[in-house]
């Protein structure tokens, strides 16, 4: 394993994103873990439940980490394709 000089820091929402997992989405099951930021790999629109409990539709461009604190990504209102959460 390689070593992290950073392993004794504390880590920030303004750190980088320490894990990663592919998103289907889905209209009843949340996240395993409240992103920090989404990543698209064909841009469009994703419905997300927010940290608050808010519900949203937002337009995310491909490549692009699009910094959000969601708890669920739906299946309807999202035309995004390979979806991608950081956290």
């Amino acid at each position: 394993m390689p070593q992290d000089k950073y392993s004794d820091h504390s880590s920030g929402l303004e750190s980088p994103a320490t894990g990663v997992f592919s998103v289907t989405p889905h209209d009843t099951a949340d996240l395993s873990y409240v992103s920090r930021a989404v990543n698209v790999a064909q841009g469009g629109s994703i419905q997300i439940s927010t940290l608050e409990g808010g519900i949203a539709t937002v337009h995310v461009a491909a490549g692009i980490a699009f910094p959000i604190r969601a708890t669920r990504i739906w299946a309807t209102g999202t035309t995004a394709t390979g979806i991608v959460v950081l956290y």
